[in-house]
């Protein structure tokens, strides 16, 4: 992890992303529907910002919005409101022709490193087209940043001729880090990068991941639902659920006193390497499961599976308020005076 010291180098304001699901003609009603139109509101009003340098986590079960929130930043989904910042500039409202030119400074690293990559395309052409694409090199000098590239990585450079069924999954995973480290970015998004990968080697590429941003001043924003992993690589942690951001704290802080109700029963089922305090430590289980966000409750989207949930919980939309110096948290039952939900 590094010190978090630089300046902010992307910041979410309100941001929102929504997708019309259609409803409300005439066969919506013939077939028994309610007439609505429906709308997933997959990232609903996420504000945060990103220092250069650092990695922030953002965990949080499947469906709640993460890897929708990635790509929004990145502009691979429509933006339905708010603003995405990039050193000041709003991306969220860019032309095609201004996102071009930023693009080549944000990248992705995707969670499948089977199915993202071409089958049809050689290690080097696939590296190698983002390059070409932003015009950074031609011909032959193409082929040596290449090399570079792959070297940088892990990989050698007599793989430049091979194909992706030729690799292990790691390797093939390190072939997508080269292709978005090749363009020289200061900003990756990497989406479940360990996901589909085999424990053994999940280690191998979040220290990979550590090195180079070291060396290149890279700033992440790591998703995952893994939090042991989070914890690893994390210099903040970001808690969703259901497209809003309940918790924003240093990953120390967070782990090791969580404040949002949601938080702590994440983190409770996160496995410690003590069998004794492993043994004698009490899971939080929720009930119920995650509500559709075609159709979130109200107030607080967490209340149906809170067990400190008040009838005011229903009714008022909790806002992520400043708790304890640098932690924030959304949640009524909290505060300054009351930091402990427990003490409620």
């Amino acid at each position: 992890m590094t010190e978090n010291r630089g300046n902010t180098l992307i910041s979410l304001e309100g941001l929102k992303v929504y997708y019309d699901l259609g409803g409300g003609g005439l066969l919506d009603r013939l077939t028994g529907g309610s007439g609505e139109r429906r709308v997933v509101k997959a990232v609903d009003g996420v504000s945060f910002d990103i220092k250069e340098g650092e990695t922030l986590g953002l965990v949080g079960e499947s469906g709640c919005g993460k890897s929708t929130l990635g790509k929004a930043l990145l502009r691979l989904t429509d933006i339905t409101g708010g603003r995405a910042l990039f050193k000041g500039e709003d991306i969220a409202h860019m032309s095609g022709r201004q996102l071009r030119e930023k693009r080549r400074h944000l990248q992705m690293i995707f969670q499948d490193p089977y199915a993202s990559l071409n089958p049809r395309m050689t290690v080097g052409n696939i590296i190698g087209e983002p390059i070409r694409t932003f015009g950074l090199a031609n011909g032959k000098s193409v082929e040596a940043m290449v090399k570079d590239v792959m070297e940088t990585v892990g990989l050698s450079r007599r793989f430049i001729k091979r194909y992706p069924h030729e690799f292990s999954g790691g390797q093939r995973q390190r072939i997508g880090i080269a292709r978005a480290l090749a363009v020289d970015p200061e900003f990756i998004v990497a989406d479940e990068p360990i996901s589909a990968l085999d424990v053994s080697i999940q280690a191998q590429i979040m220290n990979l991941m550590q090195e180079l941003q070291k060396e290149k001043n890279l700033t992440y924003l790591f998703i995952s639902h893994d939090l042991r992993a989070i914890r690893h690589v994390s210099d903040r942690v970001a808690v969703m659920y259901l497209g809003e951001i309940v918790e924003l704290a240093t990953g120390k802080e967070i782990y090791d006193e969580p404040l949002h109700p949601y938080s702590k029963a994440l983190i409770s089922a996160v496995p410690l390497p003590d069998p004794e305090i492993e043994a004698k430590r009490e899971r939080i289980i929720l009930t119920g499961d995650v509500p559709s966000p075609i159709n979130p409750p109200t107030g607080c989207h967490f209340h149906t599976r809170c067990p400190y949930a008040i009838e005011d919980c229903k009714k008022t939309d909790p806002q992520l308020v400043e708790i304890k110096p640098d932690h924030f948290a959304a949640c009524i039952r909290i505060s300054r005076e009351r930091p402990r939900i427990e003490d409620a």
